[in-house]
């Protein structure tokens, strides 16, 4: 029977090309939307968790003010932490090691090219080498970590070379940072954005003279012990360090969070936006369905008396009902497949347009779920829109229909 329906719907879609195309246009517009709004989505929330995993899944990052999402927003506070809070931290059960690095903004010189950048200032003992290693983003792709020997040498973002000065930069190569020559000792690798691959990494020691920064650090980063629950190690750290700094419960002047948070906060805000921009994306959902209603009218009224027909013959009223409702589930169906190319290409696209102009890397999720539940719901979307018109043509008289 649904073979049947599907024949007979296919039939009358394909007898009418021009209106069935405008009318599946509505749709087509709304689930590209839908689509690509889910899948950027989805592809960002992706990229966000797999960046933070870089970190460790045991780290615990402080930061100075409400700046918690990672090293790079410490600058930007009016509050500091300074090296007696990283003593604090240092000193906490559970915390198996904790390095404080200070971010500062200078500029480098290659040849006669001038250029403004951000430089890691980071801590050259063993322990803090294997520490920086083990953070994804901070990895070494060629040459080696920073070590207590190594005074003017400078680690360079993966991409430093080509987007600053349009050339490669090789182990070796010497740059000047506010005007100190520093030699090229490690080449990061890629860490997927546009922030740490252009970013320059410097002796922390060497970078307290340059900067005259004597105490000040921008952020702290410590590693859990095993066998310690991180959040319970973070409560702790967070504790500690206000009653360090004098400060009350609820006003600290500092952040204190662990991946996990970081990730699930970043994912909350995420699925906010996304849920509100789907929102907006279905009301064209509700044009396109309305077009299928107004269509689905005219069919009706075209074939009078092929109704009249079919009931004088025993078509039931349900029957004549499911033929209508199929027919505009089809047109919903078809609308919403070209929709999801449409809305899979157009994510392509975007995803190129961000990696170029934003420098964030990410893959936008099309899932087969996406898929399933999209077409579904375009399906249904046609059959209730079909709904009033199949009605209208289940009350018609057979007499008077024929007629």
């Amino acid at each position: 029977m649904l073979a049947d329906y599907f024949n007979f719907a296919f039939a009358a879609i394909m007898h009418r090309k021009t209106r069935s195309f405008l009318t599946m246009l509505g749709i087509v517009v709304g689930i590209a939307a839908i689509v690509i709004l889910i899948a950027v989505g989805q592809g960002m929330q992706n990229s966000v968790t797999q960046q933070f995993e870089k970190i460790g899944s045991n780290r615990i990052m402080i930061s100075p003010g409400g700046m918690s999402f990672g090293a790079m927003g410490g600058g930007l506070s009016a509050s500091r932490l300074t090296e007696d809070d990283l003593s604090v931290v240092q000193k906490v059960k559970g915390v198996e090691i904790a390095r404080g690095i200070l971010m500062k903004s200078a500029e480098a010189k290659l040849g006669d090219k001038k250029v403004p950048v951000t430089v890691m200032c980071a801590p050259t003992d063993a322990e803090a080498s294997k520490f920086m290693e083990k953070i994804g983003f901070l990895s070494v792709e060629k040459g080696k970590q920073l070590t207590s020997s190594d005074s003017y040498s400078v680690i360079v973002g993966y991409a430093f070379g080509q987007n600053m000065f349009n050339k490669t930069i090789n182990l070796g190569d010497k740059i000047e940072i506010n005007g100190k020559t520093f030699r090229v000792t490690g080449i990061q690798a890629s860490a997927g954005t546009r922030t740490y691959d252009n970013m320059l990494r410097i002796p922390l020691d060497t970078a307290r003279t340059m900067f005259n920064s004597t105490n000040e650090v921008s952020a702290i980063y410590a590693s859990v012990a095993d066998g310690f629950a991180v959040s319970d190690v973070a409560d702790d750290v967070k504790e500690k360090l206000r009653k360090h700094r004098n400060e009350k419960k609820g006003e600290e002047t500092f952040s204190v969070q662990t991946t996990e948070q970081i990730i699930s906060g970043l994912g909350d805000i995420i699925g906010i936006v996304q849920t509100v921009f789907v929102g907006l994306a279905a009301i064209s959902l509700v044009v396109g369905g309305v077009g299928i209603m107004n269509s689905m009218y005219t069919s009706v009224m075209e074939r009078t008396r092929q109704i009249g027909i079919m009931k004088s013959v025993g078509a039931r009223n349900s029957d004549i009902m499911l033929i209508f409702m199929f027919e505009a589930g089809i047109v919903g169906l078809i609308g919403g497949f070209f929709g999801i190319l449409a809305g899979f290409g157009m994510s392509v696209v975007f995803n190129l347009v961000a990696s170029s102009m934003v420098g964030v890397s990410f893959q936008a999720a099309v899932t087969p779920m996406l898929v399933v539940g999209t077409l579904a719901f375009s399906f249904t979307v046609g059959m209730i829109s079909g709904f009033m018109p199949a009605q209208r043509a289940a009350r018609m008289k057979p007499a008077d229909a024929m007629r």
